[in-house]
């Protein structure tokens, strides 16, 4: 759940040659592909559009705003025939498929958890979750596009909108494989290198390698849970990595927490993996990490990463746009902090700036202007009243002297 999730399409369509650095900004406005009214963030959205509507979409609710009728009128309009949803269609009159729009797992299973959260939408979410269905692998997971390898990732997004709907992950089989079966074969084994931790994907020879990223995602995907963490007791022991015993969800969550702990324990944060990027702080994957440590009961280690993130995040996030405020404002949620009081940075406000005011701050604007104009015709009535208490004055002064 990061904002290098046009990264992510560009590597799933085939035409990344090296990975954009983990802190990149968004994407400069792009002559091919201009912003439409309604989209969060200035960037070009060809490769992000649906990913980081649907984050800031879902980081508003989850703070008790409302987003504006008109950032989610563009949301559902970005959902193709079939149900699924592309990362961004241009021209929504033009069908998906073929050479239009291709929609994917991530994107779909994004503006489901959105789309859900907010309610009134279950025309659009029921046949969002009808074509992620339909596109799981028989290993029981899935893989950004149709058709491709089961990844951690997607695996692990689509489960958070299956139970952002109400449904069991567990009963979603796939020739008899569930989405927890294709999950377990993408975790280390604790006595490997990288013990603990999940990969993206096998590489060609079946060999897994460690992705924090991938990491963080499969924690959630593991415990059935979806971006919105709601804050938990602390659970008293740290995570450790074990092998001993049968690999239940809960299990495998614990060892990729305990592989989480360990990797941010240093610097509290996370390095940058990224082919071809400079080494760097990872601050996307960093805040995936506070939420995947919160979700799975480590509240007490989540706080050292989220401590980094509050003294260095505020810049990337100013930088980057709309869904890395979101993510933001997630971590904060999930561990019972104030997104308003992030190092010095409203994150709450900042998000509002990048889109759409919510429709809490139109009708709070309304009411000013209201209020305005009611407190003008109250002191034009006091005032009128005055005017005529001093003519009457007059009036009554005027009588008495023609009387003497």
């Amino acid at each position: 759940m990061n904002v290098r999730r046009s990264a992510a399409a560009l590597a799933a369509i085939g035409v990344l040659a090296a990975a954009a650095p983990a802190t990149a900004a968004e994407a400069s406005p792009s002559p091919k592909a201009t912003v439409p009214a309604g989209l969060f963030g200035k960037g070009d959205p060809t490769y992000d559009g649906v990913w980081r509507q649907s984050l800031a979409l879902l980081a508003q609710h989850t703070v008790g705003e409302r987003p504006a009728a008109s950032a989610v009128k563009w949301l559902t309009g970005q959902q193709c025939a079939d149900g699924g949803f592309a990362a961004f269609r241009a021209d929504t009159a033009k069908a998906c498929g073929g050479k239009g729009a291709q929609p994917d797992t991530n994107s779909t299973a994004a503006a489901v958890q959105a789309l859900a959260a907010l309610g009134g939408h279950r025309a659009e979410t029921g046949k969002a979750v009808r074509w992620l269905k339909a596109q799981q692998n028989k290993d029981g997971g899935w893989g950004y596009s149709p058709g491709s390898p089961s990844d951690t990732n997607s695996t692990s997004v689509v489960v958070g909108a299956l139970t952002a709907v109400g449904l069991d992950p567990a009963k979603q089989h796939a020739k008899g494989k569930t989405p927890a079966e294709a999950l377990a074969a993408m975790a280390i084994p604790c006595a490997k290198d990288g013990g603990g931790a999940f990969a993206y994907q096998p590489d060609k020879k079946g060999k897994l390698a460690a992705n924090a990223d991938a990491t963080a995602a499969a924690v959630l995907g593991a415990l059935g849970k979806n971006f919105v963490v709601e804050p938990a007791n602390a659970r008293a022991k740290a995570p450790a990595c074990t092998d001993s015993g049968k690999a239940t969800p809960r299990r495998l969550a614990d060892n990729a927490a305990a592989y989480l702990v360990g990797a941010v324990a240093k610097s509290g944060h996370l390095m940058s993996a990224m082919p071809g990027a400079k080494k760097q702080p990872d601050f996307g994957n960093t805040a995936d990490t506070v939420v995947a440590l919160a979700a799975d009961g480590w509240s007490a280690q989540a706080k050292t990463p989220y401590a980094w993130l509050e003294k260095n995040a505020g810049p990337w996030a100013q930088q980057s746009g709309p869904a890395a405020y979101a993510q933001l404002i997630l971590a904060a949620h999930a561990l019972g902090e104030n997104p308003k009081e992030f190092g010095g940075t409203n994150l709450v406000q900042a998000l509002d700036k990048q889109g759409p005011a919510p429709e809490q701050a139109k009708k709070s604007a309304a009411h000013k202007a209201e209020e305005k104009k009611s407190n003008h015709e109250v002191w034009w009535f006091v005032g009128s009243c005055l005017v005529a208490g001093i003519g009457a004055g007059f009036l009554i002064s005027g009588r008495k002297k023609n009387r003497a």
